[in-house]
């Protein structure tokens, strides 16, 4: 066997030597994205359109280096091993999204989907490659790490409230500092501040810090320099404190389960020297967790605090933590090494370690759980660890999440829904009224988003990558492991913690992801993938077209894209600002002219076509917007917001039925939203009074028999909401409200039914029968009451003591036959 890298029959051009013009271009470049990315809310893949605008751009950068990157390796793209496969395979991938467009929820972010996949796919083409060289793989190696420093050190900044001093640097290039403060780096909840640094989500950051403890803690048992070891061990407080200023459960979770599978990597005396670090960082960190946090939460409540003093706690561990770094690593490593020498020739010695870790990791779980060991930790921190339990309600929605992902599954099982579907459609699946635009799983949300055939893909490129790196790393030599180990703990960290969280909806993370499986797998050795001979020019000339000609594409879709996000944008602030109708809807049909079908252009443009029909009833207007917002619905058939501006157009003209109709075949896709069940309950009476006025005695049964039915599965909801389990939050409100059952009882009197509507009217009837709407809903209940024999006589005294005069307008009620 031989190794790409370090293997006698690895080439020249593949194992170093000096870098060329366009390697160092496309090296150069790569850093400075990676610098740029994160900034940038960590380019979140999520529904608001300034977080478009970035992803855009990354896709327009990253498919530039892609033609560099070609320029770059021309010759070497081969189809010679197994590493020329993967960069062939990888494609795969993004193409199972274009699949998915087929029968994508959403056409907007299916379409975006799309170019994200395709950005990580060059991202991982552009890494294989590049990191075949020692210099380059030394290069990106340490940009990466710098720039996970960098990130860690932005986000404490912002804890001890200096965010607006370090917000100043970074503003000139991202967004995401809005009125001089970079927006959500913590994060204000029901547990209080929660560190969430560049990306505005504590769980996830939680997942970046903790793959990168653990990148620092190898980068100290690897470098021979004390000054690099000291720089490591520096960060190494920092990014255990940041762990817990999240108040992230998971990573509190995962960290261990990581911890003890990427012991069984390591030779014994390694193995010890992590456990010697984890335990000293932990002490470091605990020694000032709790002033720390209280400066934050001071400054975060609103209260005068003292960074110096928080900077003085932090600085003084790190340097302790670094000084102690190094002695032990000028000092005590050498003796390990020598005294576990035989402990690593024996069979399975690497195993021990881990093992006892399992046990030392859960004795100091139920420390910390069951005993006042807890009190150590700040308050907040210390509450968040007594949670952790399955029936803690985090867990049981997301238990709640992956059983209505595989009702998705089940009705778009082999292409799947499209890229981002779970946001436009989970509302259709929702077991109860949460709002989550995240499944909070990279697998379900991966299924969901393209099915099995597309996870068979995925799985099966990762399972390749992974067996292939573990394989080349038993059979290599320890100098030989240690080049690409470090993208092996970013991928396996951030992967795990994925299993329960979003974290690959930020783009950052993604590209983070991609560019250290093609770290790995620039490791794997150079054995023919193939018995069949392939051309090598024929192959370079296929591949590297098909790159060239796809990066153009997405260049040009994404200056588009781009133009049509300004366009957008100009057009919404011009709503503000401006009373001139053609100057607000030029920037708004160039957009849709760009791009159609934008759903932030189609509802601005819905509103702007809308305000002109209400004030002139020009037939053209009403026209212009019905044609928008049907042909959109095409392509964003569950989008809520086209649907109610259609409903208000309708209504608008008068076309009551038509607006109904939209509410009732649509009512299954929001089957949790009370409002839109308030409003078809209430049109449902409306159109069929109105029928009844007309005398079309069934078109009035037919409306009244749907409103009553919508109201039924009101309430048999609210019936399912009592069977969740104890810890579990139902989400938003979900309640029959008065409004309901005034027109469900009205509807049920009506249809002959006085029994069952008086059961309707009695349930809303609340305490103050002064109030208007309650005090019909008891004039219909004694209707009801008298109409079928009975009485309630408390209410009847009650509202009779209130106004003498609705005795007579009781029963007249009383006496109508509506059949």
């Amino acid at each position: 066997m031989s190794n790409p890298v370090y293997g006698k029959k690895a080439s020249q051009s593949r194992k170093g030597g000096n870098l060329s013009a366009a390697v160092w271009v496309l090296l150069v470049g790569l850093i400075l994205f990676l610098v740029w990315s994160p900034f940038q809310a960590g380019l979140f893949n999520g529904l608001v359109l300034n977080f478009e605008k970035p992803i855009l751009w990354a896709v327009l950068i990253g498919s530039l280096l892609m033609i560099v990157g070609v320029c770059s390796y021309f010759k070497t793209m081969k189809l010679e091993d197994q590493r020329d496969w993967t960069a062939a395979l990888v494609l795969l991938i993004p193409i199972t999204y274009m699949l998915a467009l087929i029968s994508a929820a959403s056409q907007y972010f299916a379409i975006n989907a799309v170019l994200i996949q395709c950005l990580y796919a060059f991202m991982f083409v552009i890494a294989l490659y590049l990191l075949q060289n020692k210099q380059a793989n030394a290069t990106i190696e340490t940009s990466i790490i710098t720039v996970a420093y960098i990130i860690v050190m932005f986000g404490l900044f912002n804890w001890l409230g200096q965010g607006r001093t370090v917000s100043a640097i970074v503003g000139w290039f991202t967004p995401t500092v809005i009125d001089g403060q970079y927006n959500q780096a913590i994060w204000i909840d029901a547990n209080g501040p929660r560190l969430a640094s560049v990306f505005q989500y504590p769980n996830t950051y939680a997942a970046f810090l903790m793959a990168f403890l653990f990148v620092a803690i190898f980068a100290i048992t690897r470098s021979k320099r004390w000054w690099v070891q000291a720089i490591h061990a520096f960060m190494l407080v920092p990014m255990a404190l940041s762990i817990l200023l999240t108040l992230s459960r998971g990573g509190l979770v995962f960290l261990p389960v990581v911890f003890v599978i990427l012991l069984l990597f390591l030779k014994p005396a390694k193995q010890l020297l992590w456990i010697l670090y984890c335990i000293i960082a932990g002490l470091g960190t605990l020694l000032i967790a709790k002033p720390v946090t209280d400066l934050g939460q001071q400054f975060h409540n609103g209260q005068i605090n003292d960074p110096a003093k928080g900077w003085l706690y932090v600085l003084a561990a790190s340097v302790i933590i670094a000084v102690v770094a190094c002695l032990i690593q000028r000092f005590v490593a050498p003796s390990l090494e020598r005294a576990t020498d035989k402990w690593a020739a024996k069979k399975l010695g690497n195993l021990w370690l881990p093992v006892g870790s399992v046990v030392a990791v859960a004795i100091i779980a139920a420390l910390f759980l069951g005993t006042n060991l807890k009190h150590v930790l700040p308050g907040n921190i210390g509450e968040r660890l007594e949670n952790i339990n399955l029936q803690q309600h985090s867990v049981l929605e997301r238990f709640t999440f992956y059983k209505d992902a595989v009702k998705v599954l089940k009705d778009y099982p082999v292409i799947g829904a499209g890229g981002g579907s779970w946001a436009s459609i989970y509302e259709k699946y929702q077991n109860n009224p949460y709002t989550s635009r995240q499944a909070h799983s990279f697998i379900m949300q991966y299924l969901v988003e393209v099915g099995i055939l597309g996870f068979i893909i995925m799985l099966g490129f990762l399972c390749f990558i992974f067996y292939k790196y573990i394989r080349g790393y038993i059979r290599s030599e320890e100098q030989n492991r240690d080049s690409y180990f470090i993208y092996f703990i970013i991928v396996f960290s951030i992967l795990i913690h994925s299993l329960m969280d979003f974290n690959m909806s930020y783009v950052f993370i993604g590209m983070l992801v991609f560019i250290g499986l093609g770290g790995m797998a620039a490791a794997m050795d150079t054995h023919s993938a193939t018995r069949v001979k392939v051309k090598a020019s024929a192959w370079r000339g296929v591949y590297s077209t098909v790159l060239v000609l796809g990066s153009i594409v997405l260049i040009f879709m994404s200056i588009r894209y781009i133009q049509a996000n300004n366009a957008i944008v100009k057009g919404q602030t011009l709503m503000s600002s401006s009373n001139d109708y053609q100057e607000i809807k030029a920037p708004l049909d160039d957009a849709l002219k760009k791009r159609s079908g934008h759903p932030n252009a189609v509802l601005s443009m819905s509103t702007l076509l809308q305000a002109g029909y209400e004030q002139t009833t020009d037939e053209t207007f009403y026209n212009e917007e019905y044609n928008l917002l049907t042909n959109a619905l095409h392509k964003e058939p569950f989008d809520k917001n086209m649907y109610a501006k259609l409903i208000t157009l309708y209504k608008l003209k008068g076309e009551t039925d038509k607006a109904y109709g939209v509410l009732k075949d649509n009512a299954d896709r929001y089957a949790w939203d009370m409002s839109w069940y308030e409003e078809l309950i209430a049109q449902s009476f409306e159109l069929g009074y109105q029928a009844l006025g007309e005398q079309n005695i069934a078109l009035k049964d037919k409306y009244f028999h749907n409103g009553v039915s919508a109201y039924q599965h009101v309430v048999d909801g609210v019936e399912h909401l009592k069977t969740l389990p104890e810890g579990q939050m139902q989400g938003n409100p979900f309640e029959v409200t008065q409004t309901m059952a005034l027109n469900a009882g009205k509807m049920q009197f009506m249809l002959g039914q006085p029994e069952a509507a008086a059961q309707i009217l009695k349930a809303g009837i609340k305490e103050d029968l002064t109030e208007p709407t309650n005090q019909e809903i008891a004039r219909w209940y004694l209707a009801a009451l008298q109409q079928s024999g009975q009485n309630d006589q408390a209410v009847y005294d009650q509202l009779i003591q209130i106004d003498p005069s609705l005795k007579e307008q009781i029963d007249q009620l009383a006496t109508l036959n509506f059949k």
